[in-house]
């Protein structure tokens, strides 16, 4: 690492001082005295609570395999920073970060305090458009009114589905957080809808409705179905698509895949072609680290970013495949959450799959601590280890396993990095927002 990067880094990070600040107009003003950069392409507009990330990985491999050059900004990061922004798979750079840093910081002045997000998603557009990609696939930060990614006008805007998580911002009830996802829909922009509940597709679709955005919902307009050997098949619209193969693990990526063929089946009708071959392609190509990421075997370390208990719902699932695989293994599960997260929820999703817990801290401030985390667990019979730090903690856990067992490291993308980055042998990024 550089030590102009370094610094950009430390100034960048100290933007999080400003917190979350609700409403676009510090964004929107920065990006009007900065040229509009959010305007010089089309974009592809993902929020939703679970599987936005992954939708967006995957919309952007097979607008990629189409021949597009394509933008992909999502959020947190795993080990480095420059995993935000990318352009056709390749991270931004170190230099571009430290001179688009010092334009932005130029042109904000002191009269504009651009939160962290904010600053950061206005350094992605004018990457963007500074590399002439063809479009950009965005993931919404959090919510989607407010995110600063909503100032774009897209070709297509998706929502994959709508859980409880950062209730503190979103709304304590679902048909307030539907409320907040649905954002994001443009006048007369179509929507493409995932699985939703009863109470977040009334909403989300009365708000549809109102915008004259036509909507798209998983299981009503398109839908999958799961074929022989892991395939699986796209019914839509436009016809069906058989003996599909998507490259990350789980069912329930089907979802997030069909969602993610649907968006740029319509997407089309902007002028982005993307064949079947690249559909194709782009799925069975797709990669995204951190969720069901197998980083090794004997034993298997199964890494997961899941942390709310819709996730955990996901991840319980395939640790009960993977017993029903391999009745003579055990579960391992090394845990780190935080502080603002339904704890409790969370480990009762996860509660009979798991053999041995090992509780660790995230090096965030925010973290829950490993008494905190052990006091969420209820299951007095739970066995449990309490290792504050992350390297001591992966560590006690390979004590712990055999060489047909399985690790499951989950309950916080922070986690997940800093494992990653433990593995690869470098530091990480100082913090993740």
């Amino acid at each position: 690492m550089s030590a102009p990067y370094a610094t950009t880094l430390d100034f960048l990070f100290g933007l999080q001082r400003h917190g979350i600040k609700l409403g676009l107009e510090t964004i929107g003003a920065l990006l009007e005295r900065t040229g509009t950069p959010e305007r010089a392409y089309p974009s592809l507009h993902i929020g939703g609570t679970n599987g936005k990330g992954s939708t967006a990985a995957m919309a952007a491999s097979m607008l990629q395999a189409a021949g597009y050059r394509v933008g992909l900004y999502t959020s947190p990061h795993l080990v480095d920073f420059r995993e935000r922004i990318q352009v056709d798979g390749v991270a931004i750079t170190e230099e571009k970060v430290v001179t688009w840093t010092d334009r932005l910081r130029s042109a904000a002045g002191g009269t504009q305090s651009p939160t962290f997000f904010e600053f950061i998603t206005a350094m992605a557009f004018h990457h963007f458009a500074a590399e002439h990609v063809d479009v950009a696939v965005l993931e919404v930060g959090m919510g989607g009114r407010f995110d600063a990614t909503n100032v774009v006008v897209p070709a297509v805007t998706a929502i994959t589905n709508v859980t409880r998580d950062h209730e503190q911002y979103l709304g304590h009830d679902l048909p307030s957080i539907a409320f907040e996802k649905a954002g994001i829909i443009k006048q007369a922009v179509p929507v493409v809808l995932g699985e939703l509940g009863a109470e977040a597709a009334s909403v989300i679709r009365g708000i549809a409705d109102e915008r004259q955005a036509p909507c798209q919902a998983l299981g009503e307009h398109f839908r999958y179905h799961i074929e022989d050997a892991g395939d699986f098949a796209f019914l839509g619209p436009q016809g069906v698509i058989e003996g599909l193969r998507c490259g990350l693990g789980g069912e329930h990526q089907l979802a997030n895949a069909a969602c993610a063929v649907e968006m740029v089946t319509v997407a089309a009708r902007a002028g982005l072609e993307v064949p079947e071959s690249a559909i194709r392609q782009g799925l069975s190509q797709v990669r995204w680290e951190g969720r069901l990421e197998i980083a090794e075997t004997r034993p298997i370390l199964l890494l997961d970013g899941a942390h709310n208990p819709a996730a955990a719902r996901v991840v319980a699932t395939y640790l009960r495949q993977f017993r029903r695989a391999h009745p003579a293994a055990r579960v391992i599960a090394l845990i780190g959450m935080m502080r603002d997260k339904d704890r409790t929820g969370f480990l009762q999703e996860l509660a009979h799959v798991c053999d041995d817990w090992v509780v660790t801290e995230p090096s965030l401030p925010r973290a829950a601590s490993v008494d905190e985390l052990a006091a969420s667990l209820k299951q007095p019979e739970a066995v449990l280890h309490r290792v504050p730090l992350p390297a001591d903690a992966l560590a006690h856990a390979r004590r712990l396993a055999a060489s047909e067992d399985l690790i499951c490291v989950t309950g916080s993308l922070m986690l997940v990095g800093e494992v990653k980055a433990l593995l690869r042998g470098c530091g990480l990024s100082p913090i993740k927002g």
